[in-house]
């Protein structure tokens, strides 16, 4: 269970108590003790609700705390300027993809947190975002047919949007950025795509 999931159970169990007491208070007619113990009762459940919230929508995001592998592709060209390019992930998910262009591109979504998420558990979290086909050309890159693939799992909330929704929420956050890391495809090979506090890079490993 992570800190946020405990969090999220701890306070609500808390709400549920006071909110429980504060009837019982109502029904004895003590009006100011109902009425404050409803108050912090519901603030508890506010911050119950608000640590399930992100312990939701951080799922799918890994934790980062030193180099590590966020993907192994294995590219196969198909024609000129066209490969496959199957993806294998850490949580075992994999994926097989066809891309148009002369190499292979994959971005991620890099978040960090300030020391008071530290406190509660939250850390340097990245998710890889698109593999995309690139050409070398400029022009070729403005005319030629493009591919862009999704790498992101589907979840009910997303942390980008929450951030972007309540402004409270980012008062946690010191930094968000974007990295990419692109190689040549011109014959099978195989690739690791690895993640660090620096951003993504992307090292060719035995087939």
């Amino acid at each position: 269970m992570s800190i946020l999931t405990a969090l999220a159970a701890g306070f609500g169990v808390l709400a549920l108590i006071l909110l429980g007491a504060a009837v019982r208070t109502f029904r004895a007619r003590r009006w100011v003790g109902a009425a404050s113990g409803t108050t912090v009762g519901l603030l508890f459940a506010s911050l119950g609700a608000l640590s399930g919230t992100l312990s939701l929508s951080t799922q799918g995001y890994r934790a980062l705390t030193s180099e590590e592998l966020a993907a192994t592709i294995t590219t196969v060209p198909t024609g000129p300027r066209a490969f496959q390019a199957y993806v294998e992930f850490p949580d075992g998910r994999d994926t097989t993809l066809a891309v148009s262009g002369d190499q292979v591109l994959v971005d991620a979504r890099i978040l960090k947190w300030r020391s008071v998420g530290n406190l509660i558990g939250l850390r340097t979290q990245y998710e890889l975002e698109r593999l995309t086909g690139r050409y070398v050309g400029i022009d070729d890159e403005r005319t030629a047919p493009r591919t862009v693939h999704s790498l992101g799992p589907d979840r009910p909330l997303d942390l980008y949007d929450l951030l972007e929704r309540y402004s409270l929420l980012g008062l946690l956050v010191d930094a968000e950025y974007g990295s990419a890391t692109f190689v040549d495809v011109t014959e099978p090979a195989r690739f690791e795509v690895r993640v660090s506090t620096t951003g993504l890079l992307i090292r060719s490993v035995p087939p």
